[in-house]
């Protein structure tokens, strides 16, 4: 959402679910350590207000992809009791903090990623330990081929469009099952 104008993509979409729910996704940068981005939290409150949630959404997901936890807790807080789920990415490592917020949002300050949790943030170990030892750059980046973890969550959703429960999901891979 928050990519300056004229970037390709649109940031949100308003989504129909298999059950016929109307579900608002929305996906933002944060700025911390990666500044070149819009208000991150502006973008996602003209969405939100544009489609709010039991009015025209049923549910409402929020991914920001941010390098910050705080940055990511941030934004769970400002949306708390307003959005179904606010989940963090970019670190490729789960963080154990799922929760249900005190007014009704899911949060998890990263859900990880679904790749080979043996390789570097996905990718074969070669080349990033050669980039970290030699501070030269080099060869492009492959995917690890290791078994993969596929990581994520289950929200549970009420009527009104909050969250009941919020669990952590690992499948497969080397990183204890859920």
């Amino acid at each position: 959402m928050n990519y300056p104008a004229g970037t390709p993509g649109r940031g949100a979409a308003l989504v129909e679910a298999k059950n016929g729910a109307q579900v608002l996704v929305v996906n933002v940068m944060g700025r911390v350590f990666m500044d070149a981005m819009d208000d991150p939290f502006a973008a996602v409150e003209r969405e939100v207000e544009a489609a709010p949630l039991g009015r025209v959404a049923d549910a409402i997901v929020v991914d920001i992809h941010a390098e910050a936890t705080s940055e990511k807790q941030v934004m769970g807080h400002v949306l708390d009791g307003r959005v179904s789920l606010v989940v963090g990415t970019h670190t490729h490592v789960p963080t154990a903090d799922h929760r249900v917020l005190s007014r009704g949002t899911a949060f998890q300050t990263d859900v990880g990623m679904c790749g080979d949790y043996d390789g570097v943030i996905g990718m074969d170990r070669a080349e990033p330990l050669r980039r970290m030892r030699e501070k030269t750059p080099g060869g492009k980046f492959e995917p690890a081929g290791g078994p993969a973890t596929l990581s994520g969550i289950i929200v549970d959703i009420g009527a009104d469009g909050l969250a009941t429960a919020v669990t952590p999901l690992r499948v497969g891979g080397v990183l204890a099952p859920t």
